[in-house]
């Protein structure tokens, strides 16, 4: 094969609608490639190598089928072991490449890897991944480095851009979200109708079995397949099967928790984000299909249904990833509250007795997944109100989770649950009780500890931990308007209950382990 052209697939830029695969060239060829680097930078989930693996594999396949040329490298092949720059480098010479593409790396350190690439007599070029609503070069209109970026304000501007859910310049139902209706606790009769989890059969043996042979070290559980979808067909399919089947009661439920249902860990969301991370789905596509769905079906689906949903992608996903490419890499050493404890070790086996805690872990180290309420307001939080260190809690994310690659994972870690960027990403820390848990779930119903204690043996430990962190960040938070109230209450609490609560988070911090 006479090769002019190399061009680099990361794996999370699986995307068959990039203009690149419009025309097929004999003369170029395209890289996918299972890197030792990729698979070691940070501790994995098994599923989540798996799944990227295959996923990668697949495209692979799909793009020869469509007659483009591909070397597809696995772990076992040696070079697969050489910094992707090298990798690029020795295979420009083995193939007498004249000239090197990628698309633009959605992660600042595979930006910055690329970025550095010199090969002599070789050209390089870099293209767009054709991926996001926002082009890169439009996110400077919406962020600004070090400057805070309300996510509300964002969306409403995207909104009208891409004029989705909109009646001329105003949104539709005269109101931009509905996120006051989208807070209900799943009750008692609510659980058996919780639709039961699309899943897939995808045979991972030989992944699995290069994995253990180059000594790949990951966490968490996995069955002889993979659930989740690593190709456009079987993503289409999950995204059909959360249009007809979870969307009508999605909004409604997006904040719930349960532990009372074997359809517990998927609830009414779509788990989409592996597949459009990957970019093996469009985040146009994924809004456009449900918008139809809301659209022919509205005596079932409400608007604050389909508006909780299109919020997510279109205004948190594509706001998470501005604030993230606004303020890297120093974004990345942010520790605005000087958070310092180590991540205790029940997060690699969720061996804890807080039942949020052990129930919300023991299922992302299962499915390699949790929802957002889950990894923001039980395991997000527990780190927050325990100051552990953000670098830990970053690390354990973007490993855990199927979905998290670091552009998604940090503003949502750092930023959002940690507050770690001094408030870029969050008005206020979102910092909750063990009340808060117990309104959203039946979590508490059968935690060894008491929710409505803050002192005592038994007392729960978000309770003394939240009224702790609230008072050693006074003179941080103490003038924000969002919390003012809470301030308020802790002045007002019995001098000695106040002290006994303080004392026992004292306790709590140092035995953090124990809990």
């Amino acid at each position: 094969m006479n090769v002019k052209k190399l061009r680099l697939v990361l794996g999370d830029q699986l995307n068959a609608s990039h203009t690149w695969y419009q025309t097929k060239n004999d003369d170029v060829l395209y890289l996918i490639a299972e890197m030792h680097q990729e698979a070691n930078y940070v501790k994995h989930h098994i599923q989540k190598v798996c799944a990227f693996f295959k996923a990668m594999q697949r495209f692979a396949e799909a793009l020869r089928n469509a007659g483009h040329h591909v070397l597809h490298i696995n772990l076992d092949d040696k070079r697969s072991q050489l910094p992707l720059n090298e990798l690029i480098a020795l295979l420009c010479q083995d193939y007498d490449v004249e000239q090197f593409e990628y698309q633009r790396p959605d992660e600042y350190r595979l930006l910055a890897q690329l970025g550095s690439l010199e090969i002599s007599n070789v050209s390089i070029r870099m293209c767009e991944t054709e991926h996001f609503f926002v082009p890169f070069d439009a996110l400077h209109e919406y962020f600004q480095a070090d400057k805070s970026t309300r996510m509300e304000g964002f969306y409403r501007k995207i909104r009208r851009r891409f004029n989705i859910l909109m009646d001329g310049g105003e949104p539709k139902g005269g109101q931009w979200n509905f996120d006051a209706e989208n807070r209900n606790k799943l009750k008692r009769a609510d659980i058996p109708d919780i639709p039961e989890a699309l899943v897939f059969e995808n045979d991972i043996s030989d992944v699995l079995k290069r994995i253990e042979a180059n000594n790949i070290e990951t966490f968490g559980k996995i069955d002889e397949t993979l659930l989740w979808p690593v190709t456009r067909k079987q993503a289409l399919e999950l995204l059909e099967y959360f249009c007809a089947q979870c969307l009508p009661r999605f909004g409604k439920f997006q904040d719930s928790m349960t532990a009372n249902s074997p359809h517990a860990w998927s609830l009414y969301h779509s788990r989409l984000s592996f597949a459009m991370n990957a970019k093996i789905l469009s985040p146009m596509q994924v809004i456009s299909r449900a918008i139809q769905e809301y659209e022919a079906n509205k005596g079932l689906i409400s608007l604050a249904q389909i508006e909780g949903f299109v919020r997510q992608i279109l205004g948190w996903r594509e706001f998470v990833r501005g604030v993230y490419w606004a303020n890297m890499p120093t974004y990345a050493d942010q520790n605005a509250l000087q958070a310092k404890r180590k991540l205790p070790a029940y997060f690699w086996t969720g061996n804890t007795k807080m039942r949020c805690m052990q129930y919300s872990i023991e299922q992302s180290l299962e499915f390699a997944y949790a929802h957002h309420i889950q990894r923001l307001m039980v395991i997000g939080n527990f780190c927050l109100l325990a100051g552990i260190d953000p670098d830990q809690v970053d690390a354990w994310y973007l490993g855990v989770y199927i979905d998290a690659i670091e552009w998604v994972e940090m503003p949502n870690t750092r930023g959002m649950c940690q507050f770690a960027d001094g408030g870029l990403v969050a008005s206020k820390p979102y910092t909750g009780s063990g009340a808060y848990i117990n309104r959203m779930s039946d979590y508490c119903s059968d935690c060894k500890y008491s929710v409505k204690e803050k002192v005592g043996q038994d007392a729960c430990p978000f309770n003394s931990l939240y009224w702790h962190f609230m008072n050693r960040h006074r003179e941080k938070f103490g003038k924000n308007p969002r919390i003012g109230m809470t301030y308020r209450n802790f002045d007002r609490m019995d001098s000695q209950v106040k002290a006994a609560t303080l004392k026992r988070a004292d306790k709590l911090l140092g035995e953090l382990e124990d809990l």
